[in-house]
């Protein structure tokens, strides 16, 4: 495909647009890509942006999850799906790739020319993701994204994530939650995810208690789409999950044809190829 060149002028509206889609009358669904290939088909389903996953992407390159890819390798993935989608791209950039102000300046700037509008920013750093940032700390990073983007003329969005309910105590976690979430609101953030909430009592006492969007990740356990919407939920993601389950297809299809000789699955699940080859640009009738 031939990549797509966007001015921040363009980047602003889709940025703008992004925005807007936490605020309608439906919440903002995401099924979250991790290559060209899935985001060009979330794209074709009639998602209005696409959303990136970080473990996703990890696994693609052969690395587990945890910034244990690079700010530069992910960005690498996430400018080829922006070039190849017309829609916004929101990228799941883990905890910025740097502690201090100085590396979320960077890391902004770097999103932006990799021509996505929006990013996830967690609130745990480091391959062990086992200690939550101090709240000043993580208000100030947030503050630095937003005052980026300003500055180079893109309104980026921010998913400002808060892993209370993984990583604090779970007596605190929602009153921990709700008091992050609202002060990274207050730093510029445009939502709060808030991870690994599943209980329709508490999901309702975060939406009460944060003063903007909140993102829930969704899956099994959690409510359905209709009655998070219904809880006052404006964003549902799935994260890595569309990745694990595609994985776990190819592990089928493997252990099917290396064990039965068979290719059932492969004929019940494969995506024709001229139908690819148009999705991908090849012109065919």
């Amino acid at each position: 495909m031939t990549p797509v060149t966007m001015t921040n002028a363009t980047l602003s509206d889709k940025a703008s647009a992004l925005r807007a889609l936490h605020h309608g009358a439906r919440p903002l669904v995401l099924a979250n890509a991790w290559d060209v290939a899935s985001a060009r088909l979330v794209e074709e389903a009639g998602f209005p942006a696409v959303a990136t996953t970080s473990a996703g992407i990890a696994y693609a390159l052969g690395c587990a999850d945890g910034e244990r890819v690079s700010r530069k390798e992910m960005l690498l993935v996430v400018r080829r799906i922006a070039a190849a989608v017309s829609v916004p791209v929101t990228a799941d950039l883990e905890a910025g790739y740097g502690s201090g102000q100085e590396a979320m300046v960077r890391t902004t700037r770097e999103l932006v020319a990799a021509g996505a509008v929006g990013l996830n920013l967690e609130d745990a750093r480091g391959k062990s993701r086992r200690k939550l940032l101090p709240l000043a700390a993580q208000v100030a990073r947030v503050r630095a994204v937003r005052e980026t983007g300003q500055a180079i003329g893109v309104p980026v969005v921010i998913n400002a994530r808060t892993d209370t309910f993984h990583l604090g105590k779970p007596s605190r976690a929602a009153g921990e939650a709700v008091e992050r979430g609202n002060a990274y609101l207050e730093a510029g953030a445009d939502c709060v995810f808030v991870p690994f909430v599943r209980d329709r009592n508490v999901i309702a006492e975060l939406v009460r208690g944060i003063h903007g969007p909140i993102n829930i990740l969704a899956g099994p356990g959690t409510p359905t789409v209709e009655e998070l919407a219904e809880l006052g939920v404006r964003r549902v993601s799935v994260g890595s999950a569309p990745m694990r389950a595609t994985l776990g297809l190819v592990r089928r299809i493997a252990r099917d044809l290396h064990e039965r000789g068979t290719f059932e699955l492969i004929q019940e699940w494969a995506v024709p190829f001229d139908e690819l080859q148009r999705l991908f640009g090849a012109g065919l009738p």
